[in-house]
């Protein structure tokens, strides 16, 4: 088997990379390294099965040979990163579907997208179910990411309708793990590599708003499980056990050993007040649910932090 990954020097493209490589396939990874990093593939490029392409996956792209699976997972996917890049995380989402997808076409491989809980903006149904349509405002900040990651889904419904490729999505809900960057602006690195320098942690609003929290490795089964199916429309894939930002917040310092303060700034534009997936779809068509309890995940994460900070 033959596994192209968009997005594959990124957080969770990566681990991708890796599973796939682990499962015996051939992997190769595109990436232009706006938000992915080369250190996230130091230890895939000694595998002789892993290649490595240097490209903006919205541009053209001609690859040789054949190509079993696709999976698209490049896109800046935090707050920071898409704001800092609006008009490149619109035209991933757009012209990189719009490329990815005709590989996939060409070499009637099967296809994978990466989208995510924000298609459900800050919702009015709770927990979300796929059948759910969304509250997003399309003009708001973070409209360029929603907006985008919605186009995406209804290109790739597009070309599995007319076209016949067999495409598969997936919803990410809040996913964590090693690879992470401290940088990325998500609450989790934010909360962990603010405990570890010993600075107080920031909680935007009031801290009662919710997350999921889903570890990497449990993601990666899922998509796994998914990609095998002839199953088209969306899955979500989370973690279910909700928790407050301020619960959160009390378990990675618990976690560190700290008792920094906590500091309150104002809720940014259109952040959801909850967020937890529901699972069935999943739980049925694939006999997936998350497998790693939250403890047990963040203490991996926060030695990785540790590692990253130079404290351990």
């Amino acid at each position: 088997m033959r596994t192209l990954i968009s997005g594959g020097a990124g957080f969770i493209g990566s681990h991708l990379c890796e599973r796939f490589l682990k499962d015996g396939h051939e992997v190769i990874a595109v990436d232009n390294f706006i938000t992915g990093s080369l250190e996230n593939l130091d230890l895939l490029r000694q595998n002789p099965k892993f290649s490595f392409i240097g490209h903006d996956i919205s541009q053209p792209l001609q690859v040789s040979g054949p190509i079993d699976n696709v999976l698209h997972f490049a896109s800046p996917a935090s707050p920071v990163d898409y704001l800092n890049y609006p008009i490149q995380t619109l035209k991933v989402g757009s012209l990189g579907t719009h490329v990815t997808l005709g590989i996939a076409k060409e070499k009637n491989a099967r296809y994978l997208l990466a989208s995510t809980s924000e298609v459900y903006g800050d919702p009015l149904e709770h927990p979300q179910k796929e059948e759910y349509w969304g509250n997003v405002n399309p003009i708001g900040l973070r409209g360029v990411y929603d907006e985008a990651k919605r186009f995406a889904e209804a290109m790739t419904m597009g070309y599995c309708r007319y076209h016949g490729v067999n495409t598969h999505i997936i919803r990410i809900f809040n996913t964590y793990g090693e690879r992470m960057r401290l940088d990325d602006g998500r609450v989790l690195p934010n909360f962990m590599g603010q405990a570890l320098r010993g600075e107080p942690l920031t909680i935007y609003g009031d801290g009662s708003q919710t997350r999921s929290f889903c570890y990497v490795s449990d993601l990666v089964e899922g998509i796994c499980r998914l990609l095998k199916t002839d199953f088209h429309e969306p899955v979500n894939l989370g973690n279910p056990a909700e928790i407050t930002i301020k619960q959160f917040a009390d378990e990675i310092l618990k976690l560190s050993g700290r008792s920094n303060d906590i500091v309150y700034k104002p809720l940014p534009q259109d952040d959801p007040k909850v967020r937890k997936p529901d699972i069935t779809r999943a739980k049925n068509l694939l006999g997936w649910e998350p497998k790693i309890d939250r403890d047990a995940g963040l203490r991996q994460t926060m030695e990785f932090f540790k590692k990253k900070l130079g404290k351990s």
